[in-house]
């Protein structure tokens, strides 16, 4: 006895026992044990077995002793009655075996099992899985029909629910207090008709306007359609999304946690999940030093969430803005807080206090995110665009070599392909001068990854068509035809940090990792798809005001350059762009050069030596077309 609490302590058993609810639990799964075991008796010999055996109580007990000890490892007593399913089923066929077959063991060792009829283990066993099973699935159904009764409430409000998998089984038990929902449509043809939880699978997902029209019909159009299912394309949101606003009706998401919520523009340009190999990129950061310059932006602040989820050594937070190095800094200590962190306000132009704060810190890992990214902002302001860019990049990439840091990322854009501006030459010459740094084969590897636009990031569209249709309009859309690669903040930084945790291991030096992006979309489609999203008409209610491209801007952007051919890997959703090689003492002298072109605020000199560095470049003043009011209809 003292050995079985010493094993109930050690494992936690007894402190959960104390709860009251699950003592209650316990107490009634055994006693319903004692019960099978005499109904069992009364089965086989009829209602007067009690007098011709009197061995059954103490047998009862002996089964009775045995269920309470195996209620015990199998945690019956803990599942909550209210959420009963299939997995609690599963636990009681398993608990009520192991009692059985422990049962007989038992009582052999006390009468020979010669007194027990041999139909009475099975008949027990039915009996145990049948008592154990039964008031479950009763308080389960009075559960499920007092949360329907609140659904029906006549002041609930109609919905119909956008797929019938488990997702919409789970709304239809849980539903919102103030819902109704009247029915459901699907994807699959071979479900409509079906019912699930007494709703009915009305039609399919592209039959939505037949369906609310013979919802209609019965007078109870639905005022809401909720969208369920974790991993639906993008694609397929922009047409459910579509027939709502013809039908007038919102369009809403399950989101995590059962929370319902209005579909936003990243649902609309989302893609299917990458699987990425998770236990790598938490095994590259567990326990290891990290630095991230530019932690306080829009990658940045992702960045170090993530790497914070991981569980860091220890975790250095670079950034040359104030308020943005506070505010990380803050995020950082109230959601992490055991984590060992340092906040450094540093410029990354600065390469003496580079090399001094790598070497103090000595972070095992680098990310290099720190970076001037807005075009129009850079194409006026050229030397500081280069400086922070390319110089900068040049400063901490040579602090990390002196320091033996072992891996270094640099965040790089999809505008340093083929440049038409500044900005995307500045990043081209640090992708130059990274690959040049690895090829060398310092002991230092630098991973290069590459993507294009990030969804809400500071000071990008989304933010400002939100505002601009806050404000009644216009939108202003710089070209009918230009369009941009989109991806989802976390799922870019998830895809780096697989690259940083994959690369180091991969004989491929100099090569950049090139984050697949889908589908480039079309700058007027997310105007228009915003502004149905805001449940408004574009042209009607919001104006859309095309104003002529601004200086260094292209119409579409690329990921590849010619001569760098993509290829495959076995890491989902990143693909290598092959290696330009340029020898390292050659871009070393010309960034040299080019710091000091900068610094002396030599514009023709500076232009002309990243000219030489990027021969693609061809910088573009812009469309000098006249802004013009353009109603999309």
């Amino acid at each position: 006895m003292a050995r079985l609490s010493e094993i109930l302590s050690r494992r936690g058993i007894a402190h959960r026992l104390r709860q009251p609810r699950n003592l209650l639990v316990y107490g009634h799964d055994v006693a319903l044990a004692f019960a099978a075991f005499l109904a069992a008796f009364f089965l086989r010999l009829g209602p007067d077995f009690l007098t011709d055996r009197p061995d059954v109580i103490p047998m009862a007990a002996t089964f009775a002793a045995v269920a309470a000890v195996t209620y015990l490892f199998t945690g019956l007593y803990r599942h909550v009655w209210e959420y009963v399913s299939a997995k609690d089923a599963v636990n009681i066929l398993r608990t009520a075996t192991i009692v059985v077959l422990v049962f007989l063991p038992a009582w052999f060792f006390v009468a020979r099992l010669e007194t027990l009829p041999r139909s009475l283990p099975f008949i027990s066993w039915v009996l145990l899985v049948m008592f154990l099973a039964g008031p479950r699935l009763f308080y389960r159904m009075l559960k499920d029909r007092h949360a329907r009764g609140i659904a029906m409430a006549p002041d609930a409000i109609p919905v119909l629910v956008i797929g019938a998998g488990p997702e919409a089984e789970h709304l239809i038990r849980k539903p919102a207090a103030n819902y109704r929902i009247v029915g459901m449509t699907t994807a699959r043809g071979d479900r409509v008709g079906q019912v699930i939880q007494g709703i009915e699978v009305l039609g399919r997902n592209e039959d939505l306007a037949h369906v609310v029209a013979g919802l209609d019909a019965k007078g109870i159009r639905p005022e809401k359609m909720i969208l369920v299912g974790r991993d639906v394309p993008g694609e397929t949101i922009q047409k459910l999304l579509a027939s709502a606003h013809t039908l007038g009706i919102p369009l809403e998401r399950v989101r995590s946690e059962g929370k319902i919520q209005a579909v936003n523009i990243e649902d609309v340009l989302g893609r299917p999940h990458s699987t990425l190999d998770r236990a790598a990129m938490a095994e590259m950061i567990r326990k290891r030093r990290i630095l991230v310059t530019g932690a306080g932006g829009s990658i940045g602040t992702e960045l170090v969430h993530q790497i914070c989820a991981a569980g860091p050594a220890h975790l250095t937070l670079l950034d040359n803005g104030e308020f943005n190095l506070y505010s990380i800094d803050m995020d950082v200590r109230q959601r992490h807080g055991g984590i060992s962190c340092a906040t450094i306000l540093a410029d990354v132009r600065d390469d003496t206090r580079m090399k001094d704060i790598i070497a103090r810190e000595k972070p095992d890992i680098v990310f290099h995110a720190a970076g001037l990214k807005h075009v129009p902002m850079v194409e006026l302001n050229p030397l500081e665009g280069l400086l922070t860019n390319a110089i900068g990049t040049r400063n901490v990439a040579d602090a990390c070599v002196a320091a033996n840091v072992c891996t270094v990322v640099l965040i790089s854009t999809d505008k340093a392909v083929n440049p038409s501006n500044v900005m995307g030459a500045s990043k081209r010459v640090a992708e130059i001068y990274c690959q040049a740094m690895d090829l060398r084969s310092l002991g230092t590897r630098f991973i290069t990854v590459r993507f294009g636009n990030v969804l809400m990031s500071a000071g990008s569209v989304v933010p400002l068509f939100q505002k601009q249709i806050a404000a009644g309009g216009p939108v202003t859309v710089t070209h009918p035809d230009i369009e941009r690669y989109f991806m989802a903040t976390s799922e870019a930084v998830e895809l780096v940090l697989e690259a940083a945790a994959l690369g180091p291991a991969r004989n491929d030096q100099g090569a950049i990792y090139v984050l697949d992006m889908g589908r480039p979309v079309k700058i007027m489609d997310l105007a228009r798809e915003m502004i149905q999203l805001a449940g408004k008409t574009p042209g009607a209610d919001v104006a859309i005001h095309v104003t002529g491209l601004r200086p260094g801007e292209k119409l579409s952007e690329e990921l590849f350059h010619g001569q760098e051919p993509p290829v495959a890997t076995d890491m989902a959703g990143v693909l290598i762009a092959r290696p330009r090689i340029v020898d390292h003492a050659v871009i070393a002298a010309k960034l040299a050069a080019l710091d000091e072109a900068c610094r002396r605020y030599d514009e023709a000199a500076a232009l002309a030596l990243v000219a030489d560095l990027v021969p693609e470049l061809r910088r573009s003043s812009g469309h000098q077309a006249k802004p013009h009011l353009k109603v999309v209809k």
